[in-house]
This record gives structure tokens, sequence and C-alpha cells, in this order.
């Protein structure tokens, strides 16, 4: 890596900007303010691509992908270029899908950045965990069915279930799973094991985008049904009885409602 500075008047700078769910209008005005400004943007693959146009034109914008299952860049990778970039050209906008924070592995480019004196700041986004279930009428709390909500990653490092998963599955809370939609089987097996086969159950891919697909069930059908509407990754989850408020929820119920009567 070149970490010469070819211009003296250059002053590196680093800003983790989280670009929110996928909607470019969900992004907020300061991390416009910062894109504007940028010299460079290294973006993700859960970005909107739209979102470059308000870098200026002359702006560098790099590519480094970054997806569940499909690293195009290593994280050590990444880190040094955005370094690399920042001495070399100056203000680097590091665009991050959802917020920098959660499960963006933003503190380790913070921390990285740091180890060479460069200045950073961060520009929080709106995390999907929470705008995309809320874009479908589904509250993570919600008084009298959720007091509080756990955000968990469905494949760890090591390629297996987050272990605070089976923690998760026993408390009443609402349960987001992030990077799970390959695990799902796995993880409605955690929830029968609870005795929770009726719990309600949302699995949303590409939330606030054109590409938006969902499926509402329970633990016992969320499989088959996610299987039917062939959703794949980027897909979030959210078990728990707030599902129980989406419109679609409720005239499922009304069909068990029926057939139990009959």
């Amino acid at each position: 890596m070149n970490l010469n500075i070819h211009n003296i008047n250059i002053k590196p700078r680093i800003t983790l900007v989280g670009a929110g769910p996928g909607d470019v209008d969900l992004i907020t005005i300061k991390a416009i303010k910062a894109l504007k400004t940028a010299d460079v943007v290294l973006y993700d693959a859960l970005v909107n691509e739209e979102l470059l146009t308000y870098a200026p034109e002359t702006a560098t914008k790099v590519f480094v992908g970054k997806r569940s299952g499909e690293h195009s860049y290593s994280q050590e990778v990444v880190n040094k270029l955005m370094v690399d970039y920042a001495i070399n050209y100056g203000h680097v906008v590091r665009l991050k899908g959802g917020d920098p924070f959660v499960f963006g592995r933003g503190y380790e480019e913070l921390d990285y950045a740091s180890s060479f004196n460069i200045p950073t700041q961060i520009v929080p986004g709106i995390s999907s965990s929470i705008g995309v279930p809320g874009l479908q009428q589904i509250p993570v709390t919600h008084r009298g069915l959720s007091e509080s909500f756990w955000v968990v990653t469905g494949t760890t490092s090591n390629g297996n279930i987050s272990s605070d998963l089976y923690q998760a599955a026993k408390s009443n809370a609402t349960v987001v799973v992030l990077m799970g939609i390959n695990k799902l089987k796995e993880i409605t097996e955690v929830f029968k094991a609870e005795s929770k086969n009726q719990l309600p159950v949302a699995v949303i891919q590409s939330g606030t985008t054109e590409n938006e697909k969902v499926a509402i069930g329970v633990v016992d059908t969320i499989v088959d049904l996610v299987a039917e509407k062939g959703i794949k990754s980027p897909a979030l989850i959210v078990l728990g009885e707030v599902v129980s408020l989406h419109p679609q929820f409720k005239e499922i119920k009304a069909l068990y409602d029926v057939a139990a009567q009959g």
C-alpha cells in the first residue's frame, strides 16, 4: 500500500456513512452533505448506487462489494484501500448499507484509520433491522406484545448460527435476524425447540426497494412460504408476536379462526 503523500495540500480524512436500508430517500441529509464533499467513495454491495450521484463527478467511486458469503474484498483489503485513498486523495466516504455499527464492521474501519492518525467522522444510517420491519407495519416493540428486541446475525464468522439466537428464542422479545436466510430452517428449529411453532414470522427480501418480497407466516410454515415465493438474500427475518400486526397476518389468522370454528 502506498502511504506517501504526493500533494502536501491533501488533508486525509474519512467519513463512515450509513446509507440506510436501500431506498435512496432514506439516507440522511448529513450523509448527503458528506458525499457532496467526497474525493473518493468506497461503497458496498447493499448500497443503492443511485446515491453515488450525490458525490462530485470528479470523485473516484470504488465498489468494494461485501455481502454475506460473497466477500469480493476482505475486510483487511478494504481497510487498506480506505487509508491509502485518504492519504493520496483526501476525503474518503466509506458508504455502508444500513448503519455502519450494526453488523457493518464499522468500528474495525474506524480503529484502523485511527492507527494512521487519520481524522474520522461517523454518520449513522437507518438500520434495516428497524427500518424494514417498520415500513411493513411491523413495530419491533409494541405495548402488550413485546417490551424489547434482539438484533442477531444469522451466520457468524465460523459459519454457525449465533449462540445468542438460542437465548433470544427463550425470551418474549422480538427477534430480528440479519444475514440468516440461508439458515432459515435451522433458525426455525431453534424456536420449535422452545415450543414456539405458532410464533408469527416475517421474511423480507430487499426491503424498501422495488425488488422487495415478503413472506408472512408462523414458525411451522415459513420455510415453505419462503421457498414458494422464491425469497433469497439479502433478506431479514422477524420472529415475534409483533408480526401478527402485519395486514397479511391478520388475514391468515382470520382464515385459521374460520377453519377452527368449522
